[in-house]
């Protein structure tokens, strides 16, 4: 059911830019409110999130790590695995965030024969691998709609992208591979009844969502081949904080657009945050040196201390009627002798 209503709330986005597409209040809602009303929302809710996690104490030293920590000279110590320097936090970090690398070490486990067996799952660090990369890709494509002239560095990657030419116009590999990994993700949803139980209707609706605009994308590219030089004055018009109406253009651009706004306002307040919290996640950023040095939780209030002599003196006459041994008597007898 979870999926269902997913789908049925992506599918009524559809339906309303279709239909706010052919009409002209639409058409102006599409391009000059809607993506403004978005971006707002998406830097307002960015910045909210984060702040909230970068004022969030952290009592405790709490670095989740794997591997050998340092100790003994003699002992061999993970270095990037389980850092005890801020470079190797570094590069724990850096492989995490561009490779997965938490991922990549993922098992599965299955009942076969009444017994519990691990194995590998490479597929989904492979597939959320991929997905990433290939979204970066596309992002970063986009933005010769919104820079003129167009920097060397995009001509250069869309160049990469389709070097394989196939057709005119040219594919681009990235594009398949996004819709390769989301289409695997949404299967992996269906098929594992583990993960089928514990997804949510955001789960879905993420996945649905992001799946409407590589597929509305891709049509608009490949299929009903819209007018570029027109989407590229609306995209200028929006950066440059002088909006035009879409007049001419399918309704298929007004679907993209309302689907990329809807993402764009709904990513600070769902799970896909988490490409902010990543790097304020203190079980990834922090050195794992609670050997070497001592941790002391600096939101502790200060608390009078009562050391052992104190206590004895306090309670000498019950500790003398119960005729518990007191140390200070036992060191002074000790010193005597």
């Amino acid at each position: 059911m979870h999926a269902l209503f997913a789908l049925i709330a992506v599918l009524a986005l559809v339906a309303a830019g279709v239909m706010g597409g052919q009409t002209e209040a639409g058409r102006f809602a599409f391009t000059s409110i809607v993506p403004y009303a978005a971006f707002l929302l998406l830097l307002a809710g960015f910045c909210r999130r984060v702040i909230q996690w970068a004022l969030v104490p952290v009592p405790f030293h709490i670095p989740v790590t794997c591997g050998q920590q340092r100790s003994l000279d003699w002992i061999p110590a993970a270095k990037i695995d389980n850092p005890s320097t801020q470079f190797g936090v570094v590069g724990r970090m850096t492989s995490e965030i561009f490779l997965f690398r938490s991922l990549f070490r993922n098992n599965k486990a299955r009942l076969e024969g009444g017994r519990l067996i691990f194995g590998e799952s490479k597929f989904l660090w492979l597939s959320a691998l991929a997905f990433h990369w290939a979204l970066l890709l596309i992002l970063l494509r986009h933005l010769r709609f919104f820079i003129e002239p167009v920097p060397m560095f995009i001509n250069i990657l869309e160049r990469t992208d389709s070097y394989f030419q196939i057709g005119t116009p040219r594919l681009y590999l990235s594009d398949l591979i996004l819709l390769g990994a989301l289409a695997y993700l949404i299967v992996r949803r269906f098929r594992d009844p583990v993960i089928r139980f514990i997804s949510q209707f955001t789960d879905y609706f993420a996945l649905f969502l992001l799946l409407g605009i590589a597929a509305s994308g891709m049509l608009m590219r490949y299929f009903t081949r819209i007018d570029i030089l027109s989407v590229k004055q609306i995209a200028l018009g929006f950066a440059a904080f002088r909006p035009l109406t879409s007049q001419g253009l399918s309704p298929l651009f007004h679907v993209h657009i309302l689907l990329v706004c809807t993402l764009a306002a709904y990513l600070p307040f769902s799970k896909l945050m988490h490409a902010g919290g990543t790097f304020l996640s203190p079980t990834r950023n922090l050195v794992n040196d609670s050997r070497a040095r001592r941790h002391i939780n600096p939101w502790n209030s200060p608390v009078k201390t009562h050391r052992y002599a104190e206590w004895e003196e306090e309670f000498r006459a019950k500790l003398i009627a119960a005729d518990i041994p007191r140390e200070a008597e036992d060191a002074g007898r000790a010193c005597s002798h």
